[in-house]
């Protein structure tokens, strides 16, 4: 490798993890926190957008900071929701080679220049993943969440689809394909819930932290550190 590129690769890694630092210097003073994901091409009128404004607004009035990726589309109706309510509205935008431009809802943001950086902020200080439809960064961001709680590199929590119809076919394709291959377990589909209204994305979570605890073990503290 050329030297001059492999002086690049090393100062890549300073800011790599300057990413990290921030992140989670910022990010572990706003909690408890719940990460919403959805799509960025759904623009205000639609009732996607409606839907995951009244969610925002829900958790952040039952004192949840909500997270989100900071851009246009559900993401925005996500922060605009929580923005209007009594907890933190969070925006973790990215740099895209087509500028993503990020919304003005934040309470607090953060901009990343890498996606794996990004993605360990959304799932290391949640308490919950709320899943609106989405394209393939939602798709990502849900099957990231799925993989870390099946292998136990993260704790479990409420990972909650939002809207049946849209969500339906993914479901049984998990069901009829992937259990019936063997390649994911029975039990494994119980990793998520599935809801069609912002009562019942509270009531899941509620319930969830109900049976469990909301204060995490020393284990889970450990798991959450080493993720």
């Amino acid at each position: 490798m050329p030297s001059g590129i492999m002086a690049r690769e090393s100062w890549k890694i300073f800011r790599i993890m300057a990413e990290f630092v921030e992140g989670f210097e910022r990010l572990s003073q706003i909690q408890p926190s719940v990460s919403v994901f959805g799509s960025s091409r759904t623009p205000p009128g639609h009732p996607y957008y409606a839907l995951t404004e009244e969610i925002g607004r829900k958790l952040s009035d039952a004192g949840f900071a909500v997270v989100s990726g900071g851009g246009p589309g559900l993401m925005e109706a996500a922060n605009k929701g929580a923005f209007a309510g009594r907890s933190p509205s969070v925006g973790l935008n990215i740099h895209l080679p087509h500028e993503q431009a990020a919304n003005p809802f934040h309470n607090v943001t953060l901009t990343f220049q890498h996606f794996f950086a990004r993605k360990v902020m959304f799932v290391k200080y949640a308490k919950a993943y709320v899943v609106l439809p989405g394209g393939f960064g939602t798709l990502d961001e849900l099957v990231e969440a799925l993989t870390l709680v099946q292998t136990g590199k993260s704790v479990r929590m409420p990972i909650i689809l939002v809207h049946r119809p849209f969500w339906s076919g993914l479901i049984d394709w998990f069901s009829r394909t992937l259990v019936a291959e063997g390649v994911i377990s029975g039990e494994d589909l119980s990793l998520f819930a599935v809801v069609d209204t912002a009562d019942e994305v509270l009531d899941a979570i509620f319930r969830f932290y109900e049976r469990v605890g909301f204060e995490p073990s020393e284990e889970e503290q450990e798991i959450k550190l080493n993720l």
